[in-house]
């Protein structure tokens, strides 16, 4: 019986039985929990945050909404304290941890918690020698000494903890169990302040893992495996794939697909670009989805569209990588096709209509007097209060060219994309992204998605942004001054 084998069993024997549980060989995975789980309060639901792990390992008895008896609690933490045992090579840690792994793949959510709570609480840094090591560089600063204490307090601040996840990315799915692991711990963070140390733990470490100096370039294409197809099918979060033949559209010789593959996780992108060419600016989804629509000659487009980027691993959140692959996808683009001169997005603008019901009476009190009459008017309610204009945009999508309701609807977006601004951010989280990238707001477009979601989100407009490569950096700067980079056609959108 191999070390791996062993601590499954181990562990499998420590979990409770009869009516405080169930054995190893009885619990089911987690995709057979349903019924539990409709029975028992999400893992996310605000509750009464519980006893600590201190105080729990010190007890005799454990409360009924705990999973674990404090018994079961101690061998657990045993087990876990054996995976980073300095005696230990780094290859028996991670079969250990292994061990632990496969125990928690059948554990139920409530046994998973009281595992990260454990690890969270149980493998902090020692707050003597923190305490020690600051003083002595605080004593230290100025002197020849300061060096030599600096390197003392940082090794003071490392935990355990850190030992312990490292452990865990040593056996071969290591990194895959990880990044579920923080998946399924995120939702809980707001109902149990004890597991942050462990969630921002991992957020360090994944910065570092999965820093793109660590990762692949990769283009998918209609060749790629079909497992690695249907994954794009899966994570796609801007334009769902309805049908083989859409993804085969999207991946088509005229179009191209670039994803960024860490090599821990090969199969599995984390995160990828769509992108089409053409001869202009695009203005509407619609023709880039259009199945039937005729190849484009790729020797002559002269732009470039990134029309829809997704993040597929909710573990991995706040670990950046989105800007770089935009950049590594530029270089690689400029030295296929010499001829493509222009770099932009097709985007959505996800937050502008719930942001537009919150600030409709605003945006009206700072509309023109002379547009504030005209929209009474087409509305046929006169003074215009913001229920009315907002039951009148339900018909956006069939607003002529020259209404005023669809001016004053282009001045609001331009004004939410343009000069909205929350902690000195772009209020819209997709525009965030591209113009912190660099990027600049260079159009908005009327009825460019009239899918179902596109007029939920922004009443079908979208937005292009450009990516002029010689002004990036200015753009940037801009933004970090707290100023958003505009055209000039979206400021003469501006009321």
């Amino acid at each position: 019986m191999n070390t791996t084998q062993w601590i499954g069993r181990k562990v499998a024997g420590w979990l409770p039985s009869g009516k405080g549980g169930q054995a190893l060989s009885k619990v089911k995975a987690p995709s057979e929990l349903k019924t539990q789980a409709q029975l028992t309060p999400s893992v996310g639901a605000k509750e009464t945050p519980g006893r600590s792990s201190r105080e729990r390992l010190n007890a005799t008895l454990r409360h009924k909404e705990e999973a674990l008896s404090p018994r079961v609690l101690r061998r657990t933490l045993i087990e876990l304290q054996a995976i980073v045992d300095p005696s230990v090579s780094e290859v028996e840690g991670g079969r250990r941890a292994r061990g632990v792994a496969q125990w928690y793949a059948k554990a139920t959510p409530e046994q998973r918690q009281d595992c990260w709570l454990l690890m969270s609480e149980q493998f902090a840094p020692d707050a003597s020698k923190v305490k020690a090591a600051r003083e002595h560089f605080e004593a230290a600063m100025g002197t020849p000494d300061e060096g030599s204490a600096e390197i003392r307090m940082r090794k003071a601040m490392v935990s355990t903890r850190t030992r312990l996840l490292q452990r865990f990315a040593v056996f071969p799915e290591g990194m895959r169990f990880l990044v579920d692991l923080r998946q399924d711990m995120l939702p809980a963070l707001k109902a149990n302040k004890r597991l942050l140390a462990l969630e921002s733990e991992l957020e360090n470490l994944f910065t570092t893992w999965f820093d793109v100096a660590f990762l692949e370039l990769r283009r998918i294409s209609w060749d790629s495996p079909a497992s690695l197809v249907e994954k794009l099918i899966k994570y796609e979060a801007v334009h769902d794939i309805k049908s083989w033949g859409d993804v085969k559209n999207r991946l088509d010789s005229d179009r191209r697909c670039y994803g960024f593959f860490h090599p821990r996780l090969p199969d599995e992108p984390l995160i990828f670009v769509e992108v089409a060419f053409m001869n202009e600016m695009a203005t509407s989804i619609s023709p880039l989805l259009d199945e039937a629509a005729a190849a484009v000659d790729l020797s002559r487009a002269t732009t470039a569209i990134f029309y829809s980027i997704s993040n597929t691993q909710k573990g991995l959140k706040g670990v950046s990588f989105g800007d770089s692959l935009i950049k590594r996808v530029v270089e690689t683009l400029r030295a296929d096709f010499p001829k493509l001169k222009t770099f932009a997005t097709l985007s959505p603008i996800p937050g502008f209509r719930g942001w537009l019901v919150k600030n409709a009476a605003r945006m009206l009190a700072q509309t023109p007097e002379k547009m504030r009459l005209q929209l009474g008017r087409a509305v046929g309610f006169e003074p215009i209060t913001p229920g009315h204009v907002l039951s009148a945009l339900d018909q956006a999508p069939t607003l002529p060219e020259q209404s005023v309701l669809r001016l004053w609807l282009m001045g609001c977006a331009a004004h939410y994309l343009g000069q909205e601004l929350q902690d000195d951010r772009p209020s819209d989280p997709v525009a965030r992204f591209h113009l912190g990238n660099g990027a600049r707001v260079e159009q908005i477009n009327w009825a460019a998605d009239p899918s179902t979601k596109g007029f939920k989100q922004s009443f079908g407009l979208m937005v292009n942004y450009l990516y002029d490569l010689r002004k990036i950096d200015r753009h940037r700067q801009s933004l970090a001054q707290g100023k958003v980079p505009v055209a000039d056609s979206v400021q003469h959108l501006y009321f």
